[in-house]
């Protein structure tokens, strides 16, 4: 089993982001991913671009893979964010992941001036990205004329440095997003799942890799949750949430959280990402780093 962290770009800046980047790297994470939004999650426009620090992460460090998790495919023309995921890749020396969403937050789509399309018009969308992504990246003049996606010969020069840069799929919809992460994805996140649910949701997916006639090692399955050692501090941290989210954070005593980690392992967690929100707690890392990571590996 794997782990990273998934670190918000809200109410944060970069002098804080890379030096918790490079700690983060020399604790012995073996992932550090940003996310994708133009507005603070919860209210608030604080937010720091998602691949203008994504290529900061690339630079500043040296082993770990380094993630995008996910990109809103309603949000930048394919060809761009393909040219600069290949860019990405070359500035991390082949440690790129690309993950992949069909963008949730209609504030910012409103915001911004794009148009929020429906459930159904966006994922169409994103199938049709990934299979026009695998194409730019593999090298080929793309030409698409679809509802949804339209190129005219795009092209992706360079390529990535990776024969096949890893594309996820993050998102937990049971009809069409797990089912389209089985046949076309290397990997799959879930963010914030309960145990049942990512249980329930693996199975969905190892059924749909069955039916596609894939190999079950072809798609990495992670899932994101929280860190509270201190569950006492869950209310102060969470408010009126902190009910509905604590079966998504992990917290209490060593033996507790291990326990709890084993137990996504068992239900088919290939990757644990914690996700962390500023202001950042990096000693709750460290402890996990520290206590949990290596009864793991």
């Amino acid at each position: 089993m794997r782990f990273g962290v998934q670190t918000a770009l809200q109410n944060t800046r970069p002098n804080e982001l890379i030096p918790l980047w490079r700690r983060l790297e020399d604790l012995g994470y073996d992932w550090i991913s940003v996310w994708d939004h133009f507005h603070a999650v919860g209210g608030g426009t604080d937010n720091l671009e998602a691949m203008t620090m994504h290529t900061a992460l690339a630079l500043c460090t040296e082993r770990v893979r380094v993630g995008g998790l996910v990109y809103s495919v309603n949000y930048r023309p394919l060809a761009v964010l393909a040219n600069g995921i290949a860019a990405i890749d070359h500035l991390s020396n082949g440690r790129a992941t690309l993950g992949l969403g069909a963008g949730y937050m209609q504030s910012e789509y409103d915001a911004w001036g794009y148009d929020f399309p429906p459930p159904r018009d966006r994922l169409d969308l994103l199938e049709d990205s990934l299979s026009g992504l695998r194409r730019l990246f593999a090298g080929e003049a793309v030409t698409e004329h679809r509802r949804h996606l339209r190129l005219e010969g795009a092209v992706c020069d360079p390529t990535p440095v990776q024969e096949r840069l890893p594309i996820w799929i993050g998102g937990g919809g049971e009809q069409r997003t797990i089912p389209m992460a089985a046949r076309l994805a290397d990997g799959w996140n879930v963010p914030m799942a309960s145990l049942s649910d990512f249980d329930r949701k693996v199975r969905i997916l190892d059924h749909h890799i069955e039916l596609a006639g894939r190999d079950r090692r072809a798609v990495e399955r992670s899932v994101g949750l929280g860190l509270c050692w201190d569950r006492s501090l869950l209310a102060e941290r969470f408010g009126n949430r902190a009910a509905s989210l604590e079966p998504m954070i992990l917290g209490g005593s060593t033996g507790e959280v291990t326990e709890r980690v084993a137990a996504y392992r068992d239900a088919g967690a290939d990757w644990l990402l914690v996700s962390i929100r500023a202001p950042f707690d990096l000693e709750e890392l460290e402890r996990f780093a520290e206590e949990i990571v290596p009864e793991f590996r």
